[in-house]
C-alpha cells in the first residue's frame, strides 16, 4: 500500500454516508447509520447506486441484470425519500442529505469514502458464492474504502447497548479495528471485548513440532498477557470504557462469533485490498459477513500492511 492508500483521522465534519437498494435491511442501515451520525455529531448523506454486479454468464443471466438496472434507477428517487423520511422522523435535528448515482455502488462508494467518517452498507447478506463472483458491494468496499465500512446486519436500529467485540491480531489492521471500537464504546456509553484466538499461536508458527509438549497454560497465560497491554494502550485514550480481554482456543472467525451473540456491534481488521483478496483473509471477515447478526466494521490499516 502506497502512503496516498493510507486510512487517516476523518476531518470533524466528515459526514456518515449511508448506500441503500430500497430493501428493508437498506431502511434500517439509514436509521441506524443516522444514530451513529448523530452521536459522533457529524452530518448523514444517503446514497443509491446502481448495484455493483459480477460477470454474467448467461444471456438469461444479462436480461436479469439489465431489468434490475432499470428496477433501481426508476425507482431511485421513491428509496432516497423513504429513507430520509425514515431517519428524520427519528432525529429531527439530524443534518440528512440524499444523492443518487447511475454508476455501481462500490465505485460511488469507495470514492465516498475518501471524504467520509464511515460508509454503512444496507443491503443483502454476502455469501461465499456472492464473494467468490467478486460481485459483492461489500467486499469489494470494505477491502478498498479510505474509512472503516459497516456491513449492516440485524434489525438494531442503533447500536443499543451490548459491548462491542474486536478481533485482535499483531497486524496494523487490528490497531485500526480496536481504535474504531474504542471510539464507538465510547460515543455510546459501551463496554468492549477484546477477543484473541489462541490458533495464532499454533505450533506451525512457532517452529513447535510436538504439539503434546507445549504448555499450552502458559501460552494462554502469555497471549492473554500481551492482548491486555495492547488493549490498554487504547484504554487509556478512552478511560470511561471498560474493557475485558478474551483468548479463545478456536480459529479467529469462530473465536468471534463465540461472543458476537450478547453483542451490538463487531469490529474486524482487512488486509485485503479488492473482494478476491477478501475472501483469503483467514475467512475471518467473509466468515462474519455471511454468519454475523449484528452490524460488522471492518476497518483498514493506516499504515498499510507490507505484503500489499
Amino acid at each position: 500500500m502506497t502512503s496516498s492508500d493510507a486510512v487517516s483521522d476523518p476531518p470533524s465534519d466528515a459526514p456518515v454516508v449511508v448506500g441503500i437498494d430500497g430493501s428493508d435491511g437498506a431502511l434500517n442501515a439509514a436509521r441506524w447509520a443516522g444514530a451513529v451520525a448523530d452521536r459522533f455529531g457529524a452530518p448523514l448523506r444517503i446514497v443509491h447506486a446502481l448495484p455493483s454486479v459480477g460477470r454474467n454468464l448467461t444471456q438469461t443471466a444479462a436480461a436479469m441484470t439489465a431489468a434490475m438496472m432499470s428496477y433501481q434507477r426508476d425507482m431511485a428517487q421513491a428509496f432516497l425519500k423513504a429513507a430520509d423520511e425514515a431517519v428524520r422522523a427519528d432525529r429531527p435535528d439530524l443534518a440528512v442529505s440524499t444523492v443518487s448515482f447511475n454508476e455501481a455502488a462500490d465505485q460511488v462508494l469507495i470514492e465516498a469514502s475518501h471524504d467520509a467518517r464511515l460508509v454503512v452498507l444496507g443491503g443483502r447478506t454476502v455469501t461465499p458464492a456472492a464473494a467468490l463472483l467478486l460481485g459483492s458491494t461489500a467486499l469489494s468496499v470494505a477491502t478498498r474504502s479510505k474509512c472503516p465500512v459497516v456491513a449492516f446486519r440485524g434489525e438494531s436500529l442503533s447500536p443499543g447497548d451490548d459491548p462491542v467485540v474486536v478481533g485482535v491480531d499483531d497486524s496494523p489492521a487490528a490497531q485500526e479495528a480496536l481504535k474504531t471500537a474504542f471510539e464507538f464504546a465510547d460515543r455510546f456509553g459501551l463496554a468492549v471485548e477484546a477477543v484473541r484466538s489462541l490458533s495464532l499461536a499454533a505450533p506451525a508458527e512457532t517452529g513447535v513440532t510436538i504439539p503434546l509438549l507445549i504448555d499450552w497454560d502458559g501460552v494462554e497465560s502469555a497471549e492473554l498477557a500481551a492482548l491486555t497491554e495492547t488493549v490498554d494502550v487504547h484504554n487509556k485514550r478512552h478511560p470511561a470504557v471498560e474493557a475485558k480481554c478474551f483468548v479463545e482456543p478456536e480459529s479467529p472467525g469462530k473465536a468471534l462469533l463465540k461472543h458476537v451473540g450478547d453483542s451490538g456491534l463487531v469490529v474486524v481488521g482487512s488486509r485485503g485490498r479488492n473482494a478476491l483478496a477478501g475472501v483469503l483473509l483467514g475467512s475471518t471477515s467473509l466468515n462474519l459477513l455471511h454468519h454475523s447478526p449484528v452490524p460488522v466494521i471492518i476497518c483498514r490499516s493506516a499504515q498499510g500492511d507490507s505484503n500489499e
